[in-house]
């Protein structure tokens, strides 16, 4: 089995690979991948090494809020000529499915968009921007101008990158604006807080509702000073935390699990196996989404090249996750074992 391609299929897409217009075209309208179907063909090794490296997309909590949330504020927002409109954002730590919610709002929006406009439409719904490191005004203007392919030189100003960024996006009538990485935003220092005002300044020129995505941006200072409490004032907050092992009569980290296994393409899993180690899993992961679905992929994946065809715990417990999740587990897993020698 060794000799397999393992290779990401060139359709895979990620969060740095769609922050150009025909990009996030191709992905929002690239049909995700799908479980195995009732009378399909059985799949290839190598179809389902691949359909396991990109795997499904499941519709978690915050997926389903964030829709909800933004398709309102763009309706509240539609008429709202004066002053900017209200915007979202996405918080939460690192690995818990942040980006992609984003990704997922900004596809049905497309999609949408797409179903309804008229033969001969060339209008843009949606722009998707990563703030830069160490993001400038210019250098986020520039990250604007790229996603719809506006030329910029390096002898143009900031307002001139400003005005062809502000003309081109209404006269393409972008209506959602999705910014990731927003906590790389820094208002404290002289260039983090020109970068903030011209975001600011952004949102009132543009007619659209904007959607920030960052890690724990609630404690970061994108939320401090005089700048961070204007965009407070303006955002609502959807957390994109850890899925708690039980809220109320739910169990959703469960839900989570057994949604995932029901996509697996697998000869031998037995189902229902997944979710009977959910308190397990949900330590090893920290009830973190993007820590889960690696697992479970990269254990999907191990169980084909090996030819067991099954996810047991021995198998999941024989990888390493993300450093994060690692930190979390293997400390506790170590007091676990040290106080059962020392009850002995």
């Amino acid at each position: 089995m060794s000799s397999l391609d393992t290779t990401p299929p060139a359709g895979e897409t990620a969060a740095g690979a769609v922050t150009t217009f025909d990009a996030f075209a191709r992905f929002a309208t690239t049909a995700p991948p799908m479980p195995p179907q009732p009378g399909q063909a059985p799949r290839s090794p190598e179809e389902r090494l691949a359909y396991h490296s990109q795997f499904v997309t499941v519709r978690t909590p915050a997926i389903e809020t964030l829709s909800r949330s933004v398709r309102t504020l763009m309706i509240l927002g539609r008429h709202q000529n004066v002053t900017a409109r209200p915007s979202l954002i996405v918080t939460g730590p690192a690995t818990t499915g942040k980006t992609t919610a984003l990704l997922e709002v900004g596809r049905t929006c497309h999609l949408a968009h797409t179903r309804r406009a008229a033969p001969g439409d060339d209008s843009v719904p949606v722009a998707y921007v990563l703030v830069p490191p160490g993001a400038t005004a210019k250098t986020l203007a520039g990250e604007f101008a790229r996603y719809l392919g506006i030329p910029v030189t390096t002898r143009m100003t900031t307002t001139q990158i400003t005005t062809a960024v502000c003309h081109t996006y209404t006269a393409a009538g972008v209506k959602l604006v999705l910014i990731d990485e927003i906590h790389r935003l820094n208002p404290r220092t002289s260039t983090g807080a020109e970068a903030a005002d011209w975001l600011k300044d952004l949102t009132e020129r543009v007619a659209a509702t904007f959607v920030y995505a960052g890690i724990d941006v609630t404690d970061s200072t994108v939320f401090t000073g005089v700048r961070g409490a204007q965009l407070a004032g303006r955002a609502c907050l959807i957390d994109c935390g850890a899925l708690p092992a039980r809220a109320g009569e739910r169990e959703p980290f469960r839900e989570l699990i057994a949604a995932l296994e029901q996509a697996l393409n697998l000869h031998a899993h037995r189902a229902g196996s997944l979710p009977k180690l959910a308190p397990y899993l949900h330590e090893r992961t920290a009830g973190r989404i993007g820590s889960l679905s690696r697992l479970i992929r990269q254990a999907a994946i191990e169980a084909i090249l090996d030819g067991s065809e099954r996810i047991t715990k021995t198998l999941l417990d024989g990888i390493a996750l993300d450093h994060l999740a690692e930190e979390h587990y293997r400390p506790r897993n170590l007091a676990r074992r040290h106080t059962r020698t020392s009850s002995r």
